[in-house]
């Protein structure tokens, strides 16, 4: 029999084709213009479902991609620094050379002796100590809780006090939208 009654358009923003492209455009942890990288530490200490799913996506994308002949990549941990705030060791590591010009100012110059314009306003990738906890961290180090989080307005376990950090930025979820939130008398 035919039904006359509308079709139901899917609740949320209508789906995109390129979401892998719009989620790492957002830049979450560890994403750059051409990477993203997963510390392996993170992806093994995720949830037992959460790692069966990564397996699952990881072989079938190396299955797809593994004609490429891939080189082996040498990750660094880095952040982004102000010329003008490195010392000698790291503007070395940034192929930058700083010298006293004959007003005895300091002029900051490339790799290929070019003077660098504006160096106060110019940055450079440093490399910095892992902030990620490895395979064998001190159990006393700051680390996000473990397990699957918690549906939203369901009330959190009390934390345990910690050092006042920087508010950390939200991300886009990923994944299909829900259609609709579950009943407020709803409990796990």
């Amino acid at each position: 029999m035919f039904n006359h009654d509308p079709i139901q358009r899917p609740a949320g923003p209508p789906a995109t084709s390129t979401p892998a492209r719009d989620y790492l455009n957002t830049r979450p942890p560890g994403t750059d213009a051409q990477y993203a990288v997963l510390p392996r530490s993170l992806v093994e200490a995720m949830p037992l479902p959460w790692q069966q799913q990564m397996a699952h996506l990881l072989a079938d994308f190396h299955r797809a991609y593994a004609h490429l002949g891939w080189p082996v990549y040498r990750v660094v941990p880095s952040r982004r620094e102000r010329l003008v705030d490195l010392d000698e060791e790291q503007l070395a590591e940034v192929g930058v050379l700083v010298e006293i010009d004959s007003d005895g100012e300091l002029v900051y110059r490339d790799r290929g002796g070019q003077k660098i314009p504006d160096p106060e306003h110019r940055t450079a990738l440093v490399s910095v100590l892992d902030p990620i906890p490895g395979e064998h961290a001190n159990a006393n180090q700051s680390t996000p809780p473990r397990g699957f989080p918690q549906p939203p307005g369901m009330p959190q376990p009390p934390m345990v006090q910690q050092p006042s950090v920087a508010p950390q930025p939200t991300y886009p979820q990923s994944g299909p939208l829900p259609v609709q939130a579950p009943p407020p008398h709803w409990r796990p």
